[in-house]
């Protein structure tokens, strides 16, 4: 074979290869062991990967932030994205003993919630603590006045959170088609937007427990809806 179109052979293969290498030819580096290397979600390295897409997710439907607001554990993304447009700020948690919170009250339950309601929920990474998910959203439609509306983030790929699981229960994983027809149960169809972030490569790299500072920015602007690391919902009341 000539040596012009050898070179060009082994270009063809080596291009091949960065692709999809050969069995037996992948290099696996930094992840090649069997324990992550933080298990805290990143937060030990900087910011943690599934932050940087709830709060891209937030900061689109910034404008939904407004009137009475409860969020649950903190009022962190209450005071970021709502600002002046939030007339009342309210903070729910399960349980007493949190300082930031204004409310004690159980989703699942319904407990503490009764007649109140609110423009708009914030419900980052919360849903998937209660056992009872149907139960869960039947609440948070009931907190929502009329034209309200509830932002939701849920896990899709994601280790367990020790910390929840040993306190008040870590329980579900869920895909973009079970998030939709567990609120479409209850809320009508043509109110639910959902809305996947993450890829095989940021879902890799959150599951190993690496920081957003850890990575490329360009990996984080592909989105794959079958490696979905954050399922971000936009569910509103009729008037």
């Amino acid at each position: 074979m000539p040596l012009g179109r050898l070179r060009e052979a082994l270009r063809r293969r080596a291009a091949r290869w960065r692709v999809r290498p050969p069995v037996g030819w992948v290099r696996f580096g930094s992840f090649g062991r069997v324990h992550p290397i933080s298990r805290a979600f990143g937060f030990d390295r900087g910011t943690p990967i599934d932050r940087y897409y709830i709060e891209r997710f937030l900061d689109q439907h910034a404008s939904d932030i407004r009137g009475r607001v409860l969020e649950v554990g903190d009022d962190t993304y209450t005071r970021r994205f709502g600002g002046e447009r939030v007339t009342q700020r309210e903070v729910l948690h399960v349980v007493p003993g949190n300082p930031q919170a204004t409310l004690v009250g159980n989703l699942e339950t319904g407990e503490g919630l009764a007649g109140r309601t609110y423009d708009c929920l914030i419900l980052t990474q919360t849903l998937h603590c209660v056992y009872d998910l149907r139960a869960a959203v039947r609440t948070v439609r009931g907190l929502l006045a009329p034209g309200g509306v509830a932002l939701v983030t849920l896990p899709g790929i994601s280790q367990i959170s020790r910390y929840d699981a040993d306190r008040w229960g870590d329980y579900w994983r869920l895909t973009p088609l079970a998030a939709h027809r567990l609120f479409g149960d209850v809320f009508d169809h043509g109110r639910i937007e959902v809305r996947v972030y993450g890829n095989v490569q940021t879902a890799a790299a959150y599951l190993y427990g690496l920081a957003l500072e850890d990575l490329d920015r360009r990996a984080l602007e592909h989105n794959d809806a079958d490696y979905p690391l954050i399922i971000c919902l936009r569910v509103s009341r009729g008037k």
